[in-house]
């Protein structure tokens, strides 16, 4: 068997790691429920439109 390498990831392939604030605003109950408001009125106005 030859001499073989292995060689470690770079640290560019690793995602970042969130920060203070975004680990807040996911975890923020009243800002999942807005932008889950959001995104059902975003599905309502394709259907209803693809219904007229």
């Amino acid at each position: 068997m030859g001499n073989y390498r292995f060689k470690a990831y770079y640290d560019e392939a690793y995602p970042p790691v969130p920060d203070k604030a975004t680990l807040f605003w996911r975890k923020f109950v009243p800002w999942q429920l807005f932008r889950f408001l959001i995104l059902n009125i975003k599905m309502i106005r394709i259907v209803a439109g693809g219904h007229s």
